[in-house]
C-alpha cells in the first residue's frame, strides 16, 4: 500500500498529478516531468534530514497512484499532504493510505500530532477527513495554528489526528485476516 519515494515512479505520478481535479490541491506543483523529478529528489533529501516523511501510495498491483507526506515536522507535529490520481478516486485508497501512514508515523517515528489543512473549497478532501473517526475538527482546539494557516488569501479548515486518539481507534478496530503470504509463513 505504501513505499518509500523513489525517482522511478515519477513519470506515472506526474501524469496523474497533472489532472485538473488533482493539480490545484497539491502542495508541490510541478510544471514539467523534470521539475517533478527535481521536487521528488528534494523530498527524498528532506526525509533524510528529518524534515518530511513521504511515501508513495500503491494500488493492489503495486502501481503508484499518489503520495502521502508529512511536511514541516517540528516538535512531534507536522502537516499532512495527500493526493491520489483521478482514476483512483472513490475506491477507498485515501483512507487506507492514511491509516497505514498514521500507523507508521505514530509507532516508528517521534510524531504525536498530524495536522490536515484543508481548503474550505476542497469538498472532496473535507469529506475524506470527516470519514476518519480518529480525526477531529481542530479550528478551536489549536487556535494559534488555525490562525497561522488562514493568514493568506485562501480559507482553511484545520483537522488534527493525535497519536493517542489514533492508537485508541486502532485498538478497537477488528484486525484484517492474515494475508495468504502471512498464513504460509506461519505454516
Amino acid at each position: 500500500m505504501l513505499k518509500k519515494r523513489d525517482l522511478s515512479e515519477c513519470g506515472v505520478l506526474y501524469e496523474l498529478l497533472r489532472d485538473p481535479a488533482v493539480f490545484p490541491f497539491v502542495r508541490a506543483k510541478a510544471g514539467s516531468l523534470d521539475e517533478y523529478l527535481f521536487l521528488t529528489r528534494q523530498t527524498i533529501e528532506s526525509e533524510e534530514d528529518g524534515k518530511v516523511i513521504s511515501r508513495t501510495i500503491l494500488n493492489e498491483w503495486c502501481a503508484p497512484i499518489g503520495t502521502i507526506t508529512l511536511f514541516d515536522i517540528e516538535d512531534g507535529k507536522g502537516f499532512l499532504g495527500t493526493w491520489i490520481g483521478r482514476p483512483y478516486f472513490g475506491q477507498g485508497y485515501n483512507q487506507k493510505a492514511k491509516e497505514a501512514f498514521f500507523t507508521e508515523l505514530f509507532t516508528d517515528h517521534d510524531v504525536d500530532t498530524v495536522f490536515m489543512k484543508i481548503r474550505t473549497k476542497n469538498i472532496r478532501s473535507r469529506k475524506a477527513a470527516e470519514k476518519l473517526s480518529y480525526a477531529i475538527l481542530a479550528n478551536d482546539i489549536f487556535p494559534e495554528i488555525y490562525k497561522q494557516i488562514n493568514q493568506g488569501d485562501s480559507a482553511y479548515h484545520l483537522f488534527a489526528v493525535t497519536k493517542d486518539c489514533f492508537l485508541s481507534f486502532r485498538e478497537h478496530v477488528e484486525p484484517f485476516p492474515p494475508s495468504e503470504n502471512e498464513t504460509l509463513k506461519e505454516a
